[in-house]
């Protein structure tokens, strides 16, 4: 059947938590000395920086914000481009082709990676068992997905199933070590609070020959490409979200988000050093750049 479940822990709230341990109340005369505390970690969010406990909800915020209107929007904001470029991603790792694949999509609560690799399994290679269980922190993401799914043969098979979980550390009993043959995240690693953390654990359930695969907005290398880029993103794309979506600020992260992730090199050194394989470090390599850069797909396999 179609699932839609939700991790099966029961985190602490986030106030129990201080940079990554667990907080515990005391008097105030056995508070720690000045000189043994240190500041809150800093992470992006956009172009700010805000300590590392606090990204989680921010962009929780943004994608409950846009959740809606997220596929229009993003036709809109790239013109449609941004099918073209996942028809592509799908249609390089050929599910379906060696026969029957579990697969796992993050970040990918809307569906649309995960019913472009059911469709070509099927249309392609005669596959009705390739399966994906969809996993994404944000759960009004997760509802379009599914709505999405009722419309579709796959609704009520054991080919699809919808998660509520954290890329950074998705529950083993869910999802156990050496699992599955694919691991796609499609536009959603940038906004993670820590990658590091999100590739080790597409290592871990990732079967031995697994494939890691992210499609990705880039670094546009192009010095022409990069500056009319710049123009339409920070002008056009925000104006598009006050008229599509009633929300600018979320657009305007969005676009602030893809000019701090890593480059192409960094990013791919981020992928051997999770204990993935990776082609050499060139387009073409260890990723292929799309319209310049402007995407990107980077893959990975693990031994």
């Amino acid at each position: 059947m179609l699932s839609f479940s939700r991790s099966l822990r029961s985190p602490l709230p986030r106030s129990a938590y201080l940079n990554g341990r667990r907080c515990i109340a005391s008097h105030p005369s056995s508070a720690p000395s000045s000189s043994e505390t240190t500041a809150p970690r800093k992470v992006s969010f956009g172009f700010k920086e805000v300590p590392e406990e606090s990204k989680e909800s921010l962009v929780k915020g943004v994608f409950d914000s846009v959740a809606s209107s997220y596929d229009l929007m993003n036709d809109a904001s790239s013109l449609g481009v941004h099918r073209l470029w996942k028809d592509s991603y799908v249609s390089e790792l050929k599910p379906g082709r060696k026969g029957p694949m579990r697969c796992i999509d993050v970040a990918g609560g809307t569906g649309d990676i995960a019913l472009r690799i059911l469709d070509h399994a099927r249309e392609k290679y005669a596959d009705r068992e390739t399966s994906v269980a969809v996993v994404d922190i944000n759960a009004q993401m997760l509802k379009e997905g599914f709505r999405r799914f009722k419309k579709t043969m796959y609704h009520n098979t054991p080919q699809i199933s919808f998660h509520e979980a954290n890329a950074q550390s998705l529950p083993p009993e869910v999802f156990p070590d050496n699992t599955f043959d694919l691991y796609t995240i499609a536009f959603g690693i940038r906004n993670c609070t820590s990658i590091p953390s999100v590739l080790k654990e597409a290592h871990r359930v990732l079967k031995p020959g697994g494939t890691f695969a992210c499609l990705e907005f880039s670094r546009v290398n192009n010095p022409l490409l990069s500056m009319l880029y710049d123009q339409y993103s920070f002008t056009m794309i925000p104006l598009l979200g006050t008229i599509l979506a009633g929300d600018r600020d979320s657009y305007q992260y969005l676009i602030e988000s893809i000019r701090k992730f890593p480059p192409q090199p960094e990013f791919a050194k981020m992928i051997r050093e999770a204990g993935f394989v990776t082609g050499e470090d060139v387009d073409g390599g260890a990723w292929e750049d799309m319209w310049g850069g402007i995407a990107c797909v980077h893959k990975g396999v693990k031994l």
